[in-house]
């Protein structure tokens, strides 16, 4: 996989994380560990994506 492929795939992967993050947050009760575990997935990703960005600049 190249670089460019393995960056779009995180931005999939961030985007579906949002979705879930929105859909969970608007439930009539939301799991708050859920939401932190989605959370924290989410900025991983974020991370990582960034990290590979200025890597590959």
């Amino acid at each position: 996989m190249s670089l460019q492929s393995h960056i779009e795939a995180l931005k999939d992967r961030h985007a579906g994380l949002e979705s879930r993050i929105s859909d969970e947050d608007h439930r009539p009760r939301p799991n708050s560990e859920t939401l932190s575990r989605l959370k924290l997935e989410k900025l991983r990703l974020k991370e990582e994506m960034e990290r590979l960005q200025h890597h590959k600049a």
